[in-house]
């Protein structure tokens, strides 16, 4: 633990803001920008290959870049080969196919006119320049592979997610996870549900004073959670408020107003099936010249009552990840470090200081399998993040040794038959 070199897996030509892995396909999609200034940074969504290439190494090549022209993608979810992307105070849906090379010149050809569908736009050509730009902004033009051209991404429709007047602002979205709700949260405080995919608007209410900071919802929809800079965490059944949850319960010696909830995930429970588990983050409202920790609470999902907090260091925490599994968390400071935590006991299984030495923006864990293959390899979980500092790296932690259960019952017995020998050999006729 501590402060250490993590190799970067890979570099854009640009600050990246959020992260994904898509199940499906296997694809690793990063996107970032510049914005609308004109910097001449570029604004893109990037479509990585992750490969492992030793027993805990990565490396990630440049498949393909989707240029999103003046608007930088600050936030995304993924779900079914469909990005929802936070573009300033809208959410643009964009869908993309990984094709077989014989598909790929069918999709290719057929994507080479100008496509408009819903109020996104696409113009030809636009997405292979940019990946040809990001290759070599990246230092190496043979990071590119020959499928390049086999991804395609194409405009499917624009949402105005934040009303805000003065500077709107898609702070977060998300899928549900039957991929029925598509749901976003800005800075205006409004928590908007679409259905999806037809995008009809289900709700759109007014959740909290100020900005959404975070949301999530459960499987089966029956909750939703959504976090404000307001101090409060609420719970939701639709568009009604049905509590707001209180961590201070488990810290009676600190103030109200002390802390505030920056993020929220549901996670499974490993071998129990139907139970459920909420995490939050909570960080100091104030900077002092003393920094106080920042706390971990994981909550009951049914009660929603809080059953353990920890401390979780005095590096300000910036962004929350949960594996599929529910075994692990993912924490990102704005200093540049990662963590990563047992979800069971909230204890610190990694951590390296200021990996990336500059705000860390978003975290995704690596799906157990992926395309059908052990992604993972010899490692009981991996990590990626990415930063504003353009990097992109794989934090993965070793499996730890273990002995076979049969081997310590085993050693146990030796044990007590050796303890009933001493006290007879000791105390003759002690049986």
């Amino acid at each position: 633990m501590g402060k250490r070199r993590v190799p970067d897996v890979y570099r854009a030509p640009f600050p990246l803001y959020s992260i994904k892995v898509d199940p499906k396909t296997g694809l690793v999609i990063t996107a970032g920008g510049g914005g609308a200034s004109k910097t001449g940074i570029k604004n893109a969504v990037h479509f990585l290959d992750l490969q492992l290439v030793g027993e805990h190494q990565y490396s990630a090549s440049l498949l393909h870049c989707h240029d999103t022209e003046t608007r930088a993608t600050m936030n995304m979810a993924v779900g079914n080969g469909v990005i929802a992307a936070g573009q300033d105070g809208t959410c643009c849906l964009m869908k993309f196919k990984h094709c077989t090379q014989k598909e790929g010149g069918k999709a290719a050809a057929k994507d080479g006119n100008n496509v408009q569908q819903g109020d996104v736009r696409r113009r030809a050509g636009k997405g292979d320049k940019g990946a040809q730009d990001g290759a070599a902004a990246s230092g190496d033009k043979s990071d590119m592979k020959d499928e390049t051209a086999h991804i395609t991404v194409t405009g499917l429709a624009e949402v105005q997610s934040d009303l805000n007047p003065q500077d709107p602002l898609q702070k977060v979205v998300r899928f549900s996870s039957d991929l029925s709700l598509l749901l976003t949260g800005g800075t205006d405080g409004h928590i908007r549900v679409w259905e999806f995919p037809s995008l009809k608007k289900k709700f759109d209410f007014k959740a909290h004073e100020g900005e959404i900071e975070d949301l999530d919802i459960s499987p089966g929809n029956k909750h939703l959670v959504t976090v404000g800079r307001d101090f409060s965490c609420s719970m939701w059944s639709g568009n009604q408020l049905a509590m707001g949850l209180k961590w201070l319960e488990t810290m009676p010696h600190i103030t109200e107003k002390a802390y505030r909830y920056m993020g929220c995930r549901f996670g499974k429970v490993e071998d129990q099936k139907d139970a459920l588990r909420l995490y939050t983050v909570q960080i100091p409202h104030k900077r002092d010249r003393k920094p106080p920790p920042c706390y971990l609470t994981k909550w009951d999902g049914k009660s929603f009552l809080p059953m353990l907090t920890a401390p979780c260091g005095t590096e300000v925490i910036s962004t929350l990840a949960v594996s599929d599994s529910g075994t692990f968390l993912g924490l990102g400071t704005v200093t540049g470090s990662v963590a990563i935590y047992i979800t069971f006991s909230l204890q610190k299984l990694y951590y390296v200081q200021e990996s990336h030495g500059i705000v860390v923006t978003d975290l995704a864990f690596l799906p157990d399998l992926l395309k059908g293959k052990n992604i993972k390899g010899n490692n009981e979980t991996a990590l990626l993040s990415v930063a504003v500092d353009s990097r992109c790296q794989v934090h993965a932690v070793p499996n730890r040794t273990s002995f076979p259960i049969w081997l310590v019952l085993f050693f146990c017995g030796l044990m007590m038959v050796a303890t009933v020998l001493l006290l007879q050999y000791l105390f003759p006729g002690f049986i």
